[in-house]
């Protein structure tokens, strides 16, 4: 898969079959458009194209949104490389691009930019300035600059949304099984491994603290989970805590990992720490002694976990 920063560095000689989205999580109901788009170039000899935007739209329009989102812009691109996609174009969502009007942006983008032959778009489409067109506008420039328009159906569509509104508030309610179904696979973070406290190395728990630095980023309800990482070369199981460690007077929320039988420094390291199973939420213990029986507990339950082979990708 060939990725664009933007659409003029798409060679537009290359007729294509194309999708506009902004595919947060990659889910099922993603992968099924995905297929139809490649089934579609397929059948036809175009190439498929995937038009998404970053920063997401509402970042720029509604800059006090809180959005979040279950994945950013670089574990998107990761994801998508395995659906088959020929190219990714991740175009930068400006004021000024939001001011296009709907022949601009089908003229500009999708005709000139992208030589779109063919467009497989939700019923539901709206684009151009203040996003006053849609889909029967969208069939009418079809007409004109020569391009079809395979139109998703409102089933299609609001299962892709309803996938994604459910995954976003299970991982926020601490459902990780539900989210992973819905995705899947796992759901990951990534981030640098930034130092910490120390606190973890005192307990005889030595815990790689993952700095997440895309603040729209979705982290998931605080607790303590069963994760994988792969380590140079090699996948490795751990425990990863989200929270603010009450039971030593924390504030601020941290994501730490204490990976098993790891005797190496993580350091700088860059890491996609898949969560696989949620332990338990976490709890302001009665002192340290308290929580490192805990933490005990919960390297049992994930050993054991872990064993019983229920870690598939």
């Amino acid at each position: 898969m060939k990725i664009y920063n933007n659409v003029s560095e798409f060679d537009s000689s290359i007729p294509t079959v194309v999708t506009i989205g902004t595919f947060d999580g990659v889910h099922l109901g993603h992968r099924k458009i995905i297929q139809r788009l490649v089934d579609s170039a397929k059948k036809e000899s175009l190439q498929t194209a995937l038009l998404t935007f970053y920063p997401h739209p509402r970042m720029v329009l509604q800059q006090s949104s809180d959005l979040k989102l279950i994945n950013t812009i670089d574990e998107r691109k990761l994801i998508l490389e395995e659906t088959g996609l020929e190219h990714l174009i991740v175009h930068p969502f400006t004021l000024e691009f939001s001011r296009l009007t709907a022949r601009e942006y089908v003229e500009d983008i999708l005709v000139k930019g992208l030589n779109a032959k063919k467009i497989v778009i939700g019923y539901d489409h709206h684009f151009g300035r203040n996003r006053t067109a849609d889909i029967e506008d969208l069939k009418a420039f079809g007409k004109e600059f020569d391009f079809e328009v395979d139109e998703i159906s409102k089933q299609d569509i609001e299962d892709v949304a309803v996938s994604s509104t459910k995954i976003r508030r299970s991982l926020e309610e601490g459902d990780l099984e539900k989210a992973n179904e819905y995705l899947t696979r796992p759901f990951f973070l990534s981030g640098d491994i930034v130092k910490g406290k120390g606190l973890g190395r005192n307990m005889g728990y030595p815990t790689a603290n993952l700095k997440v630095k895309e603040s729209y980023k979705l982290i998931p309800k605080e607790g303590v989970y069963v994760v994988a990482s792969m380590i140079d070369g090699d996948k490795r199981f751990g425990m990863m805590n989200i929270g603010t460690n009450p039971t030593v007077g924390g504030q601020e929320r941290s994501i730490e990992t204490y990976f098993f039988d790891l005797d190496m420094d993580l350091y700088g390291k860059h890491l996609h720490i898949q969560l696989l199973k949620r332990i338990r939420s976490e709890v302001k213990f009665d002192g340290l002694q308290a929580l490192i029986k805990a933490m005990k507990a919960d390297e049992i339950f994930a050993r054991n976990y872990i064993k019983s082979g229920n870690t598939n990708e």
